[in-house]
């Protein structure tokens, strides 16, 4: 599929890897820019090789546990050295713990690696509602030049020199928005939700700093940005899976019925083996994990968190 539209000044031919919902809402803030736009997944007629050859942008917007086969599969296909990868995917690898830029640098070490992340629900994007978002990478000029694509009236785009930590917060913060589900499923009211919240945030951020990114980071669009919108929207699958969880579903009845995949399943998973080999305290996420595993119930859980050993709110 082709989206084309009128020659403007530097245009650029964007292929998007990907067609669920956050990969068309992309697709059409850049074709309303002017760009050439192009889509590709496993089920397209027309092969990876003949839609990347001129590409000069490509955006990976599939699931996490594609990435690495796709990655791997774009290797064989001859490329412009100048191409610029952006990486929307949320979520850890299993197998190496990695974030989805980490494999795309890994494959692809001499190329420019960018993460758009962001408070970006899909669905408000395809409305036109206004938005704001944050492109992260260690080359700022592949940055910049993304975020010249993707910046319109309506899609505000920053940019951001730690590229991990942007990522860490749209990935974590799904974890956070299963907890949140369940709270409000549970009816706890403000007070728990704002509390729930701010310590997930403390834990996103304490993740973050044991693998590398930036404090303050975490405190921008796609750390606090995202935490916010994905933990009051009945829009994020994320929030959907803790609110049903809370209501007596099982999480096999809650996926059969999922429009999409809620990426916080694995994210919790993968996060506690991370926990486990940094030795890194999330007490949030490993009661979401016991939850999803069906080792305690909603309420069990928030008893386990009410009565931790009280301490500091920082650490001194």
């Amino acid at each position: 599929m082709t989206y084309r539209k009128s020659k403007i000044e530097n245009r650029k031919t964007v292929v998007i890897l990907g067609t669920g919902a956050w990969g068309r809402a992309l697709a059409n803030l850049v074709w309303v820019n002017g760009h050439e736009v192009h889509f590709w997944s496993r089920n397209s007629s027309q092969s990876l090789a003949a839609i990347v050859q001129d590409a000069d942008i490509v955006v990976s917007a599939i699931s996490m546990k594609g990435v690495r086969d796709v990655a791997l599969l774009l290797k064989s296909c001859p490329l412009s050295p100048e191409i610029i990868f952006v990486t929307v995917t949320k979520g850890l690898d299993p197998q190496t713990t990695y974030t989805p830029s980490q494999i795309w640098q890994t494959e692809f070490p001499h190329q420019s690696v960018v993460v758009l992340s962001g408070p970006n629900l899909s669905q408000e994007v395809e409305q036109e509602l206004p938005a704001a978002s944050v492109v992260a990478s260690k080359n700022l000029a592949a940055a910049h030049e993304v975020q010249l694509v993707f910046s319109s009236s309506r899609f505000r785009v920053y940019t951001n020199p730690d590229p991990i930590g942007v990522e860490l917060g749209g990935t974590l913060k799904n974890v956070m928005a299963i907890a949140a589900g369940v709270c409000d499923g549970l009816h706890l009211g403000t007070n728990a939700k704002a509390a729930l919240v701010t310590r997930g945030l403390m834990e996103m951020v304490r993740v973050g700093q044991v693998l590398g990114s930036k404090t303050e980071t975490f405190y921008g669009l796609s750390g606090l940005g995202d935490l916010l919108a994905t933990c009051n929207s009945p829009l994020s699958r994320n929030y959907q899976v803790g609110h049903q969880l809370a209501s007596g579903k099982t999480l096999r009845e809650i996926l059969n019925s999922l429009p999409g995949i809620a990426e916080g399943i694995n994210t919790c998973r993968v996060l506690m083996q991370i926990s486990q080999q940094q030795n890194i305290t999330i007490p949030i996420t490993e009661q979401v994990y016991r939850l999803l595993e069906g080792e305690v119930t909603p309420q069990q859980a928030l008893d386990k968190l009410m009565l931790r050993d009280i301490k500091p709110e920082y650490n001194q």
